[in-house]
């Protein structure tokens, strides 16, 4: 014998329908109040061409900062 189809059925789609429009409108109310994000001056900066022998390695800013952060 088979069970009859269940009645709350259509109301957990329909709640799940509408947890979903709730939390997606949340998201968008969210996004449209966050500031927005200018581009660092630093990225928008021309990259220095390669070296004509190799050897890209430079000490930049950014290798000496890891390398303070690694020592004990």
């Amino acid at each position: 014998m088979s069970k009859p189809p269940r009645q709350d059925q259509p109301a957990l789609r329909r709640r799940s329908l509408f947890a979903g429009v709730g939390v997606a409108g949340a998201a968008a109310a969210a996004t449209a109040l966050m500031p927005s994000v200018q581009p660092d001056a630093v990225a928008a900066a021309e990259p220095k061409p390669a070296p004509a022998r190799g050897g890209g390695y430079s000490l930049t800013d950014h290798v000496q900062h890891y390398y303070k952060t690694t020592r004990i």
